[in-house]
């Protein structure tokens, strides 16, 4: 295609979703893809979601860590939406994917709306009303994981579906800096890491995610789902491959291939 737009953008990377098929990163045939407009293309492809009857259910975070964030030569984590379709309900498998991958995350339900700019950790928290531990399946719709910053963001972070854990708590009397997380694949523990991966404490991502908005004229709202960023690597799942994240306190989460 010679000449890309907001809207065309949108529609192709949501078909290849549906689909279920790779293509070459946006950025090699527009090379005019920032990440501004990148985020008017996530918004657009968010517009064709909700026109075909998906709810909009939260936000999730990418590239939290700042060793993930080097090799994408981006300087903040990505944003991008949820909405009930990438909910994987307890017990069922995945979905036909092209190259499935999960990672093991802190994930937030609000309790109050949330709005920057000056958003703290601690304001952020205060919001808060339950925290689990949950997995997120991600999947590039890009040949072999490969993309510049822009091509993910326009991609919606890679956002493919995700599952939480039945236990639910109050983040008051939770150490979320040192809540700890193994990653098992197939019974053996392959990655380890505490809350203080995502950016030193995951409610950093959170209030991060409220100044970022609001940079948009956006804010968070209450009852949202807010998955605030991968604590490993994440790790490919096979076909009949099975995925456990085991928590400290917010329990386990499985997920079978």
């Amino acid at each position: 295609m010679s000449e890309w737009s907001i809207a065309e953008a949108a529609r192709v990377l949501l078909a290849a979703a549906d689909a279920g098929t790779a293509r070459g990163p946006l950025t090699a045939e527009w090379p005019a893809l920032d990440v501004r407009t990148a985020y008017a293309v996530q918004d657009e492809a968010l517009r064709l979601r909700l026109a075909r009857g998906e709810k909009l259910i939260g936000l999730k975070l990418g590239l939290t860590s700042k060793a993930k964030q080097e090799r994408m030569n981006v300087d903040r984590p990505v944003m991008a939406w949820l909405t009930d379709a990438m909910v994987l309900p307890a017990a069922e498998p995945l979905p036909p994917l092209i190259h499935p991958r999960a990672e093991p995350e802190i994930v937030f339900v609000l309790g109050s709306r949330l709005a920057g700019p000056g958003v703290t950790a601690a304001t952020a928290m205060a919001a808060v009303d339950r925290v689990y531990g949950g997995i997120e399946i991600i999947d590039s719709r890009y040949q072999d994981f490969r993309f510049a910053a822009a091509d993910t963001i326009a991609d919606n972070a890679s956002s493919a579906v995700f599952r939480t854990g039945p236990l639910g708590l109050a983040p008051g009397g939770l150490d979320l800096s040192l809540e700890g997380c193994l990653l098992e694949v197939d019974g053996a523990i392959v990655d380890s890491a505490t809350g203080a991966a995502v950016l030193g404490h995951p409610g950093e991502a959170l209030a991060l995610a409220a100044n970022s908005l609001a940079e948009r004229g956006l804010a968070l709202q209450a009852g949202w789902i807010v998955l605030t960023g991968g604590l490993t690597d994440a790790v490919p799942v096979d076909a009949g491959s099975r995925v456990a994240a085991h928590f400290t306190s917010l329990g386990s989460v499985t997920v079978a291939g």
